[in-house]
């Protein structure tokens, strides 16, 4: 049997990927989420007060959320011209409690790091939903995360949902990447539910 000998740009062609170009990674790490995946998401997913989109970008989510009737409160570290306030969440300490939901996309390479974090803060009964890649499900650490604090629920899209790069939608025309919502409740004990949507 040959070896494989193709490249990163042939195993693209091969999948079908039109976002894996081989660019540098978005200006910190930022991939807009299209609406859609909210919407999905708030038809399955009952929140019950505010929520807090900690990673807001240029506000995909948080418009969808505030459409769909919801009161939201939407920060981002960088300015991107929407969004309350500009503020890096991860900096916020670990005894400052809030009683919103907390819902993102979380810049991938930090997202363990917003997970801690938003679990830390939430009080509870509150739910943290995060849409990350299905692969994300992999890891030992991550296994660790998961022992420790096991989603409630991961909704897995049987469909390609769409996340652009610096948010230009407009030159995206499919992804290649299968995504989920993650959703924790704080002080959830027992078995994570996996359930299928889109």
């Amino acid at each position: 049997m040959k070896d494989w000998t193709g490249n990163k740009k042939s195993l693209s062609v091969t999948l079908g990927a039109s976002n894996l170009t081989g660019q540098e990674r978005a200006i910190g790490d930022y991939y807009a989420t299209e609406p859609k995946a909210v919407r999905l998401l708030l038809s399955m997913e009952k929140f019950e007060g505010k929520i807090w989109e900690c990673a807001c970008g240029e506000g995909h989510l948080s418009k969808e959320i505030r459409r769909l009737g919801y009161e939201v409160y939407s920060t981002d570290i960088i300015d991107r011209g929407f969004g309350d306030r500009v503020f890096d969440f991860l900096s916020l300490e670990n005894n400052k409690q809030t009683a919103m939901h907390i819902l993102t996309n979380p810049p991938y390479r930090y997202a363990d790091e917003f997970i801690r974090k938003a679990l830390s803060i939430a009080t509870t009964g509150k739910k943290v939903a995060f849409f990350m890649p299905v692969r994300y499900l992999e890891g030992k650490a991550r296994k660790q995360l998961f022992l420790q604090a096991p989603p409630k629920v991961v909704y897995i899209s049987s469909s390609r949902l769409k996340c652009a790069r610096n948010g230009d939608f407009a030159h995206l025309s499919s992804s290649a990447v299968a995504y989920a919502w993650f959703v924790w409740e704080k002080a959830f004990q027992g078995t994570t539910t996996l359930q299928w949507f889109n």
